[in-house]
């Protein structure tokens, strides 16, 4: 599971007082530390940062040729998470960069920039619809206009699709409905209620199948007496084929398989030179998972990734988080390359080392808690490299394996990324979000003396506590199977309710995480802002929640708001025309945090689907369109954006006479339009469509 929590809505950032360990201090870099610029760019509702990699020197030749591999591995399976977001994505991509490379009039003016704002959004999304909504992305320019750039760019090789486009006249006829009707492939993901999630979705998870025919394919292959379940579908296109369903793979030789292969040339290089045997032997398993597809040996692989807790050098890499898929059950190709940072990891740990605490404090029904938490890994760690799902736009906290009975049998993985939070800082410091919509001075002074911790521990304890804590009842299917379409926002609400529970906790006194309750109450506040309010800035007018995270935000605060009405415990207030929430009695806020995690966790504990949905829906889902429009014209004069993703590092490879690598150097590219051309010429594995 991610954390994706916006750092722009932030009061303060994370890192200021609690990653110090993430500024640079004596890495050769391109630039100085005063020198080097976080932000870039800003275009549409995007900003486009950098983050540099403390800590890099200090490793060992084998540590960095590590990385490498390792990094080389993440970006050759790019072309993945294109063509699983959607059917056509590639050929567009190919020839948004074509003609990017090759265009020979003018550079300049209203429809030039309307071109450029738009191939940049479709990078900044790995497809043509947006990375958070899932809506298509509009063009802001016509099909002319798309003509005349293509007959201006005569030395562009554009693509072809045997059979049905062979030249720049069929491209065009063919990618106009795709590009410019609003009603071909409107949304990539789609949760409204009432309607085919499958057909009505764009993503390219499934073809020519409805929902009940996904559904009652894995309902026939779903046993409920089974301890240790596979995550079935986790790893495949579920297709229609004259008449008969089937799975196609995603594995070597099969499905996606010259990427995958490309990815596996990689991932053998970096087996050569693990660290220990532990994690050797687990990137053995992860090559033989690629090149066979088998679930059972994915979740063997996950439980030697779980062993290794001693390595410096790490990697998320594989078929991993199910928000793509409206169903809940098909995972987007991701990786992210890390090294840990033993300093920061202090706080980190010091909470999971106390798991069982936590565990047996929950306020949950005693039957729906682990009698022993066991394998809580935790940590910060230093982004070297992101790829797939989790580049440009990048989550801050990751907690795996998403399997709930190898969590329950072997532990999770939990932690939280240091330098991409500190990058976020140097924005968020700038911004003035808090004193536009924090009612009053004291609660600006509160988010700015402790709003920059309160957002540290909630980001721990949501990824080493939430997800890891409770336990099903016997005999009930996985979330994906019990609570479909509403699984993803329901263990999102379940993780964040422990983080807020908890905040307010003197047990976080007592192990030195925190000094004050005015920690929790700062938390408390930014929560209630950002889930009933801020957090609208990103939807278009006439537009509701469908995004996993921003529905269980609102639920959250929107059923402790109504649940607290008759004491006040929230309240809606108005000064000079604009709105705030604020929080008015935090012991009692804790208390209806702690029903709400009650209930939900024992939704998820018996799969009670209907009341899950009842909840998703009622809370979660619809918005107030007037309130929509005020935030948003208010964030209109603060100037910022409501999105930030990031250029990747690019570490570079130094090979001696006889062919080895001597050393690997760090270089920050400032140009996310050059890196975009770059990854299209060097990391690009697959034919433009994949059928």
């Amino acid at each position: 599971m991610k954390n994706r929590w916006n750092f722009l809505l932030m009061v303060a950032s994370v890192a200021a007082l609690t990653l110090s360990a993430c500024k640079p201090k004596t890495d050769a870099v391109n630039e100085t530390e005063t020198e080097f610029q976080v932000m870039t760019e800003q275009f549409a509702d995007i900003q486009i940062l950098r983050y540099r990699i403390p800590g890099w020197d200090s490793l060992t030749l084998q540590q960095k040729e590590l990385a490498y591999y390792l990094s080389r591995a993440a970006l050759a399976g790019r072309d993945m998470i294109w063509d699983q977001n959607y059917r056509y994505n590639l050929l567009i991509r190919k020839t948004l960069e074509e003609i990017v490379t090759h265009y020979e009039g003018a550079r300049s003016g209203d429809q030039w920039e309307a071109f450029m704002t738009y191939t940049k959004r479709v990078w900044f999304s790995n497809g043509i619809h947006h990375h958070y909504s899932t809506r298509k992305i509009e063009p802001g320019f016509d099909a002319t206009y798309l003509s005349a750039l293509m007959k201006g760019s005569q030395k562009a090789s554009f693509p072809k699709i045997q059979g049905r486009v062979n030249n720049a006249p069929e491209l065009l006829a063919f990618l106009t409905p795709i590009l410019f009707d609003p009603a071909v492939d409107a949304k990539r993901v789609n949760q409204e209620s009432g309607v085919d999630l499958v057909v009505s979705s764009a993503n390219n998870f499934y073809r020519d199948v409805t929902q009940a025919e996904v559904e009652d394919f894995y309902a026939s292959s779903r046993k409920t007496s089974e301890a240790r379940p596979v995550w079935h579908g986790l790893n495949s296109r579920l297709v229609k084929e004259q008449g008969r369903i089937t799975e196609k793979v995603w594995k070597s030789g099969g499905l996606y398989g010259s990427a995958i292969d490309s990815v596996l040339f990689w991932l053998e290089k970096a087996r050569a030179v693990a660290e220990n045997p532990a994690q050797g032997k687990a990137l053995s398993l992860l090559c033989t998972y690629y090149r066979t597809g088998d679930l059972k040996v994915w979740d063997e692989y996950n439980i030697a990734w779980l062993a290794d807790t001693s390595s410096v050098v790490d990697v998320v890499n594989g078929f991993i988080e199910v928000y793509g898929d409206p169903l809940g059950m098909r995972a987007s190709y991701e990786s992210v390359v890390s090294i840990r940072d033993p300093e920061a990891t202090r706080r980190i740990k010091a909470i999971g080392d106390q798991a069982q605490w936590f565990e047996d404090h929950c306020p949950i029904l005693p039957e729906h808690r682990k009698a022993e938490v066991t394998g809580i890994s935790a940590k910060v760690i230093t982004v070297v490299q992101e790829g797939g799902d989790a580049s440009p736009s990048t989550p801050i906290g990751i907690n795996l394996p998403n399997s709930d009975w190898i969590r329950k049998e072997h532990g999770s993985k939990s932690v939280s990324l240091g330098n991409i939070v500190y990058a976020y800082d140097e924005v968020a410091s700038k911004g003035s979000a808090i004193n536009e919509f924090a009612w009053d001075q004291a609660e600006i002074d509160r988010a700015k003396q402790y709003g920059a911790l309160a957002g540290a521990l909630h980001t721990d304890l949501h990824e080493v506590i939430g997800h890891a804590s409770g336990q099903l009842n016997p005999g009930i299917g996985t979330p994906k199977e019990t609570l479909k379409q509403y699984a993803s926002t329901l263990e999102e609400a379940r993780a964040d309710l422990v983080a807020l529970y908890f905040i307010m906790d003197p047990y976080l006194i007592e192990l030195g995480v925190m000094e004050s309750l005015e920690t929790g109450k700062a938390e408390y506040d930014g929560y209630i802002r950002n889930g009933l309010m801020q957090q609208l800035r990103r939807l278009e007018p006439n537009e509701h929640l469908e995004e996993s995270h921003m529905r269980n935000r609102q639920l959250i605060a929107a059923w402790a708001f109504e649940k607290g009405a008759a004491e006040k415990v929230i309240e809606r207030r108005t000064r000079n025309g604009k709105t705030f929430f604020v929080v008015n009695d935090y012991d009692k806020l804790r208390v209806l945090f702690g029903e709400l995690l009650r209930e939900i966790q024992r939704i998820k504990s018996e799969g009670d689907f209907k009341a899950g949905a009842q909840l998703v829906e009622q809370y979660g889902v619809k918005v107030d369109q007037k309130l929509v429009e005020e935030v948003r014209q208010r964030y209109a004069r603060l100037g910022s954006r409501a999105y930030s993703g990031f250029i990747q590092p690019k570490l570079v490879a130094e090979y001696d006479n006889q062919g080895k690598i001597r050393d690997v150097k760090v270089e920050y590219p400032n140009d996310f339009t050059e890196q975009m051309l770059d990854y299209g010429r060097n990391h690009a594995h697959l034919p433009v469509v994949n059928d």
